[in-house]
């Protein structure tokens, strides 16, 4: 394989839907939502959510006592799940734990600690101790904490560009890799359900009451998720003789339209050139990709927008579809998490439907179904678009596939 060709060697993934990648296997395959009625603790909308409640049984080590949030203890979940310490243990013995990069995603970061440190300020309005945690309250706490936790001492960012934070992640390991920065990346991705996100959402009216419905004509808005996810990549050149998914990273495009702090384009032009760049890198025409995971967060504008702007710039032949209705929208873990989603349809063959959705909104001009699907895929795409017009494309092939 050529150096250039960045590898997939291992994923995992946990949220509402499963919690490791054979739960999230069953729950595709039975179209079985993690959607529940709201329960989160002292919140009292009325919507649905993504949950994780295993986030609430899991105990802090002594020896990461300091490092407690709700961020963390997803994170430390997600990576006990699976093969993927056992590949990452091969990788650093070949490479020495300095060459392996970490890349984060998460938009989130450990609210959830802040906002429960605020309600326990002492008589002067003084933070307790336990809550002066200058590593957790600390937007790139998702990449610090999995370095300790993991024990990795190369190069470690986190990104933060809201909902397609995690799916940049990709792209940074690309170059860092290209560049011969390091020799293998973990990346990821992690957000969590807090008061700040789910009154926040609301505050802009675009939380739904009910199971969100991506793409149909009767949504009415988004439901709220919590993910971790994560991927180790290798140059193509390094992935001899180690066990790897047989997918490589073939294209990626970024870009960013600032046209409004929470509103898309209009017409989706970010969107479209992320996509651009990312067929351009991969060499390939619109008409052979074979399967995309689309954003589609069940909101009326991004529903809208990204549902012509596929259906203008693919054939109606291209299978589509959102995965929302598995988990919510997992916010700066979105990208990762669908990602895996994407990666999973090409290895099995198994294309998701988009839950919920009874009729496609007429208004929009795209084919999808809420019926799984069985097809060979060769090249797959997913898209993911955040607050403030910054958006992010990825598209995975097979490696045997010459790009």
């Amino acid at each position: 394989m050529s150096p250039e060709q960045i590898v997939i060697v291992d994923y995992d993934a946990t949220c509402a839907a499963g919690s490791g990648m054979d739960e999230l296997r069953a729950a595709l395959a039975n179209q079985r939502s993690g959607l529940r009625a709201n329960d989160f603790p002292g919140c009292d909308l009325q919507t649905w959510i993504g949950r994780v409640a295993a986030i609430d049984e899991y105990v802090f080590s002594p020896v990461l006592a300091q490092w407690q949030s709700r961020n963390n203890a997803l994170i430390a979940l997600g990576l006990q799940q699976g093969s993927l310490q056992q590949s990452l243990a091969k990788l650093v013995e070949r490479f020495g734990s300095a060459r392996i990069g970490v890349v984060m995603g998460s938009s989130t970061s450990s609210i959830d600690r802040s906002e429960e440190a605020y309600r326990q300020l002492d008589a002067q309005g003084q933070l307790p101790p336990q809550f002066l945690q200058e590593q957790v309250l600390n937007p790139h706490a998702p990449g610090l904490f999995v370095a300790v936790l993991l024990g990795l001492d190369g190069p470690n960012m986190t990104v933060n560009t809201a909902c397609s934070s995690s799916a940049k992640v990709f792209a940074t390991a690309a170059r860092w890799l290209r560049a011969g920065i390091v020799d293998a990346v973990l990346v990821g991705g992690a957000d969590t359900l807090c008061q700040s996100v789910l009154y926040g959402f609301h505050s802009l009216q675009l939380v739904s009451e009910s199971p969100c419905r991506p793409f149909d004509g009767a949504r009415d808005g988004i439901n709220l998720g919590e993910a971790a996810g994560f991927a180790l990549l290798v140059r193509g050149d390094d992935a001899q003789g180690i066990e790897h998914t047989g997918i490589q990273l073939s294209g990626y495009g970024e870009s960013s339209d600032a046209h409004h702090m929470s509103h898309p384009h209009p017409e989706g032009e970010g969107a479209r050139l992320a996509i651009e760049q990312a067929l351009a890198q991969a060499g390939l025409a619109p008409a052979q990709i074979d399967y995309i995971n689309l954003h589609g967060t069940a909101s009326r504008a991004n529903d809208h927008i990204e549902g012509n702007l596929v259906g203008t710039m693919f054939p109606a032949s291209t299978l589509a579809s959102s995965t929302k209705g598995w988990t919510g929208h997992t916010l700066g873990a979105a990208g990762i998490l669908e990602s895996i989603f994407a990666l999973e349809a090409l290895r099995s063959g198994l294309v998701p439907g988009t839950l919920n959705l009874t009729q496609v909104d007429p208004e929009i001009a795209i084919s999808m179904s809420a019926a799984n699907q069985t097809a060979d895929l060769t090249h797959v795409m997913s898209n993911s678009f955040g607050f403030g017009g910054n958006n992010a494309c990825l598209i995975f092939s097979r490696v045997e596939v010459a790009i």
